[in-house]
């Protein structure tokens, strides 16, 4: 236990020392602009048809198990509300934060951790390139770029993933006007920045976490995948608790 704890807090504490080193570097942003606009691109584009079939599925089944419900007391004209607040203050974020860990996330971590391994990492700091500067700052700054677009597109194709349910399944049987305008009567524009914002942390996040794992990696080849592991499931622990607190300091 004392290991465990031990080690969280180290890897915190260099987290938010790798994330301040990063944005100390803000000013020759400039200079890494491209880097970032590849970065944002690689980011946003490996992960949207995954963020796509997810999202309009995961909007189906909500609305499948919701509409069983309510159909058995006649209250079929809420299914709208209730899969818009749950796509666009939990499900949303969250989901679309999880395919970034398992998609972008490990794909850093590895290309970090292979650069740290076979000392490319040392060679840039022996050329007084430093790797918060090169590497890890354009990461940070597209994840804040693709971040909140991506997240809207997962909570879009979720809404209509549950009113495509909601008008063929027979039992439920609802026309999407309804439903849009049940999702649109109780739906408001803080639900949505709240999303969004959640949306922005996770990513963050994610990505320091990939960042910050892989330059931490020591070791031979072996080490590589061990350095995955960690970051995805590292990643995936600090989504499910952030949300805790972020959605109690928003309530």
């Amino acid at each position: 236990m004392k290991r465990i704890f031990h080690d969280t807090c180290d890897g915190i504490g260099s987290g938010v020392l790798l994330a301040y080193r990063a944005f100390a570097s803000l000013p020759t942003a400039p200079r890494i602009l491209k880097r970032v606009v590849e970065q944002a691109y690689l980011g946003s584009y490996t992960t949207l048809p995954i963020v796509v079939i997810l999202s309009f599925f995961i909007g189906a089944v909500l609305a499948l198990q919701t509409g069983i419900t309510m159909a058995g007391m006649s209250m079929q004209g809420y299914i709208g509300t209730i899969v818009g607040e749950s796509l666009t203050r939990e499900l949303g974020p969250v989901m679309v934060a999880i395919m970034l860990a398992g998609r972008v996330g490990s794909a850093i971590t590895a290309e970090l951790a292979s650069m740290k391994v076979y000392q490319e990492v040392d060679a840039l700091v022996t050329m007084n390139i430093p790797p918060e500067r090169f590497l890890v700052l354009p990461r940070l700054l597209a994840v804040l770029l693709f971040m909140p677009l991506l997240t809207m597109v997962g909570i879009v194709v979720g809404w209509l993933g549950g009113a495509v349910v909601c008008h063929y399944v027979q039992i439920i049987n609802i026309a999407p006007e309804i439903y849009f305008r049940s999702l649109q009567s109780f739906l408001t524009p803080t639900d949505l920045t709240h999303g969004l914002l959640k949306g922005e942390i996770f990513g963050f996040v994610i990505i320091l976490t990939a960042c910050n794992t892989g330059l931490r990696t020591t070791g031979g080849p072996r080490e590589i995948g061990a350095a995955v592991t960690r970051s995805v499931v590292l990643s995936l622990i600090l989504i499910l608790v952030l949300d805790y607190f972020i959605t109690k300091v928003l309530a």
